[in-house]
C-alpha cells in the first residue's frame, strides 16, 4: 500500500511523465507488457548475459551425463594440484552457474586456481520425463552417482564433496546413505548456506505447514512438476520492497530499463522439480524435521544417521541470510563428524543468501567471523561461538581453501585430459542442461 507503488501517488514518477512528455509512462507500459509476457519482473538487463559467453565461461569438459544431471570437470590451471579432487553440487532448485558467474566472480575458477581438480553437477531442468523423479533418485541417480564417476576419474578413494543450499542437503543425505551402506568416500564435507536441522526455517516458515504441504502432494505428490516462476516469485516475495515494488516504481512507472547484474540475471534463470522429489523434501525437511535425527528417515533403501559420515566438515553461513539463518547452518556443527569435532570448522559471512557467498577474494570486501585468532575454536551453540568470533576485513574463500588443501594430500601433475577410458570427454562446458530455461 506503499504510495510510491501507484501512479496517482508517485510524485517522482509523475515529475518523470512531463519531463518526458509522457515518454517514460510509453516505456512503462511497455515493459509491463514485456514482464506479462515473461511471467515475471525483470530485475535485470537479461541482453547482457549468455550462459556460455559472459557467464559460466571457466574451461572445462562435460565428462559424464544421465537423465538427471551433466558432470563437468573444469581444466586445471595450476601445473600441480591436491591429490583430492572436490565435487561441487549446487541446489537444483537453480542454474549451477551462481558458482560461476563472471571470471572475477567465479568460486569455481577461484578454487581451480589454488590447485584443485573441480567437478561440478549441472542438474537438468526437469520437464515432463523427469516429472515423477524422487528425493531418492535425486540422492541416487545424483549426488552417488556423481561422487563415484569423481573417484573412478581421479582414482582417488575419498574426494571433498561440496553442497550449497539444498545441493548440502542432498550432499549430506547422500554421505549419510553410503555410510550406511559402509563406504566413506569423502574426505571432507563442505556446505554453504545449508540446512540440515530444519527448526529454525528462517522466512520460509510462513509457507510451511500441514494444510499447504498437504496441498501440494495432493497436486504434485505422484507426479508432475513444481514450475520454476512458482518458486522465483516465492522467492522474490520474501524481500518485496528490494525485488519486486522497486522494480514496479523504477521499470514500470518511470519507464527506466533495469541495469545489467550477473547475480539477478542468473535469479530469473529458474528451473523446475519434480512434484514427488518436491513433496517429499516439504514434509520430511522443513514441516517434520526428520533428517537431523539418526534412523528416523529411510533414503535409498536404508536409515539415514548424519553422524556416521566420517569427514571433516566445514560450514559457512551467512549473518544476514534469511532463508538460511546463520544459526541454523551452524547446528550442522553437531550434527556431522561427533567423534571428531574439533576437525570441523564454521566461517560466519557478511550480507545475505547468495551475496554473502559469492565474495570474490580478488575484490577484498565486506567481512567475516571466524572463532578465536585460528579459527579452531569449537562452542557448542552459536551464541557461544559468535563470543569468541573475531571479525576479519575481506572474503572468506581462503579460509575454505585453506581447509581444502589441509584435507587434500600430497600434490600431484595436475590432470592432462579430462575424463578417463570410462569417461569420455562430451561437450564442452558449461554443457546444455544449464541453457535450457525455466520459462
Amino acid at each position: 500500500m506503499s504510495p510510491a507503488n501507484f501512479l496517482a501517488t508517485n510524485p517522482e514518477a509523475q515529475k518523470k511523465m512531463i519531463e518526458t512528455k509522457g515518454e517514460s509512462l510509453t516505456k512503462g507500459l511497455a515493459n509491463m507488457l514485456a514482464d506479462l509476457q515473461k511471467g515475471r519482473i525483470s530485475q535485470s538487463d537479461e541482453s547482457a548475459f549468455e550462459v556460455g559467453r559472459n557467464v559460466a565461461v571457466t574451461p572445462g569438459q562435460v565428462v559424464f551425463e544421465n537423465e538427471l544431471f551433466q558432470l563437468i570437470q573444469f581444466a586445471p590451471s595450476t601445473k600441480t594440484v591436491h591429490a583430492v579432487p572436490l565435487l561441487m553440487i549446487p541446489p537444483c532448485i537453480n542454474k549451477f552457474y551462481i558458482l560461476d558467474l563472471q571470471p572475477e566472480n567465479s568460486l569455481v575458477r577461484y578454487v581451480v586456481e589454488q590447485g584443485n581438480t573441480v567437478f561440478m553437477v549441472s542438474w537438468r531442468n526437469p520437464d515432463n520425463a523427469l516429472a515423477k523423479y524422487t528425493w531418492d533418485d535425486y540422492v541416487e541417480q545424483g549426488a552417488i552417482q556423481a561422487i563415484d564417476v569423481v573417484r573412478d576419474i581421479s582414482a582417488q578413494d575419498k574426494i571433498h564433496v561440496f553442497g550449497f543450499c539444498i545441493g548440502g542437503t542432498i550432499a549430506a543425505t547422500a554421505l549419510a546413505v553410503l555410510a550406511a551402506r559402509g563406504r566413506q568416500p569423502a574426505a571432507s564435507l563442505s556446505l554453504l548456506t545449508a540446512l540440515l536441522d530444519f527448526k529454525e526455517a528462517g522466512v520460509l516458515e510462513v509457507f510451511i505447514d500441514e494444510a499447504q504441504v498437504a496441498l501440494r502432494e495432493q497436486a504434485l505428490g505422484a507426479g508432475g512438476l513444481l514450475p520454476g516462476r512458482d518458486l522465483a516469485t516465492t522467492f522474490s516475495s520474501l524481500r518485496p520492497n528490494d525485488l519486486v515494488w522497486n522494480y514496479v516504481q523504477q521499470n514500470y512507472l518511470k519507464g527506466k530499463e533495469p541495469p545489467a547484474f550477473d547475480l539477478l540475471y542468473w535469479n530469473a534463470d529458474s528451473t523446475n522439480l519434480p512434484g514427488p522429489m518436491f513433496c517429499w523434501y516439504l514434509r520430511n525437511t522443513y514441516l517434520e524435521n526428520k533428517l537431523k535425527d539418526s534412523g528416523k528417515l529411510t533414503v535409498c533403501g536404508v536409515p539415514v544417521d548424519l553422524g556416521a559420515i566420517d569427514a571433516p566438515a566445514f560450514i559457512y553461513g551467512s549473518k544476514e541470510d534469511h532463508i538460511v539463518p546463520w544459526d541454523a547452518a551452524f547446528a550442522s556443527m553437531n550434527l556431522l563428524n561427533p567423534k571428531k569435532a574439533k576437525a570441523n570448522r564454521f566461517v560466519l559471512g557478511a550480507s545475505g543468501h547468495i551475496a554473502g557467498v559469492i565474495n570474490p577474494a580478488s575484490k577484498n570486501k565486506r567481512s567475516y567471523w571466524v572463532a578465536g585468532k585460528s579459527g579452531r575454536s569449537r562452542p557448542k551453540t552459536p551464541e557461544a561461538w559468535f563470543k569468541t568470533a573475531v571479525e576479519n576485513k575481506g572474503s572468506w574463500w581462503p579460509q575454505w581453501a585453506s581447509f581444502l588443501a589441509e584435507n587434500g594430500g600430497k600434490d600431484v601433475p595436475a590432470p592432462a585430459r579430462p575424463g578417463n577410458k570410462h569417461y569420455q570427454p562430451i561437450e564442452a562446458a558449461p554443457g546444455r542442461y544449464v541453457k535450457v530455461r525455466g520459462d
